[in-house]
């Protein structure tokens, strides 16, 4: 008997073209756009209006701005008599509530990065992005956008009311109503510019915050325990440049007689944050997400 042999196989066929016209490219139906800055800053001004911290931040801050800046005003004006208020420049009690204010914009200025890091949103934002620089500077200018008008509009009003309510202190110059109205806001609107920008380099909401307030509160709270003589270079070194001090300046009352004075502190904000963006930059251009 013979052995049936396995059925043959026959070689596959080559591919033919299908008849008919051909198709060498394709065009979609959706338009195809470069993106730019532009959108990157849409991106985060759609962000920083939807979330919830923004509204709770921004909304203490015009609180603690405008109650304690007229309740100052009130009790000064209920306490002295006109006579007394010679000199005195009514704009400058603004100064208690700005200072305890800024922590709010402390605050909202780390939480614009630092957030997208605890939550993992940030692989999405340069996934849509891959420029790391335009994320960074699209946040930082809706950020200063949004911290200066909201807080140029809370300094005024207290300046407002404030002079109205101290009649018997002197009317501010032009020049007093610039530093203790857009100056002061310039400086705030910084402040919080370098929480952003320490946001992005620590990647960590809490210690970042923890930085910033140690950043404005330590120097003045150590200064005051320098009692040894051969540190009263320090000392007043400590004083001058302590962010309540250069808070104080933009109302002329400084807490030392020599140090920043006129705009000084708004040129030393600037450029300490412009040396930590670039320092962030460079961090966020070797760190991966």
């Amino acid at each position: 008997m013979s052995t049936p042999q396995p059925p043959m196989q026959q070689a596959a066929p080559a591919w033919q073209a299908a008849p008919g016209p051909s198709y060498p490219s394709y065009t979609s139906p959706i338009p195809v756009v470069r993106t730019h800055l532009g959108h990157a800053l849409a991106s985060e001004w759609t962000k920083i209006k939807s979330v919830r911290s923004t509204m709770w931040t921004l909304g203490v801050f015009v609180l603690l701005v405008i109650g304690i800046g007229l309740a100052a005003g009130a009790v000064v004006a209920g306490n002295t008599d006109p006579g007394g208020l010679q000199g005195e420049n009514p704009l400058s009690f603004g100064f208690f509530g700005l200072l305890l204010g800024s922590m709010c914009v402390i605050t909202l200025g780390v939480l614009t990065t630092a957030s997208e890091y605890g939550t993992g949103m940030i692989r999405t934002t340069m996934v849509a992005c891959p420029s790391r620089g335009r994320v960074l500077a699209a946040k930082a200018i809706v950020f200063f956008v949004v911290a200066f008008v909201v807080t140029l509009a809370s300094a005024v009003v207290v300046a407002l009311a404030d002079v109205a309510m101290l009649d018997g202190a002197k009317e501010p110059s032009g020049q007093e109503w610039l530093k203790g109205t857009v100056g002061i806001s310039l400086y705030v609107a910084l402040l919080g510019l370098i929480s952003l920008v320490v946001g992005s380099i620590i990647r960590h909401s809490a210690g970042a915050i923890t930085i910033m307030i140690g950043l404005v509160l330590a120097p003045l709270v150590i200064a005051l325990f320098m009692f040894s003589q051969s540190l009263e270079g320090l000392r007043e070194a400590l004083f001058e440049y302590s962010i309540p001090n250069q808070l104080s300046v933009f109302y002329s009352n400084s807490l030392t007689e020599s140090g920043p004075s006129g705009w000084d502190p708004l040129w030393i904000a600037l450029g300490v944050t412009a040396v930590a963006f670039a320092g962030a930059y460079a961090l966020l251009e070797k760190r991966d997400v």
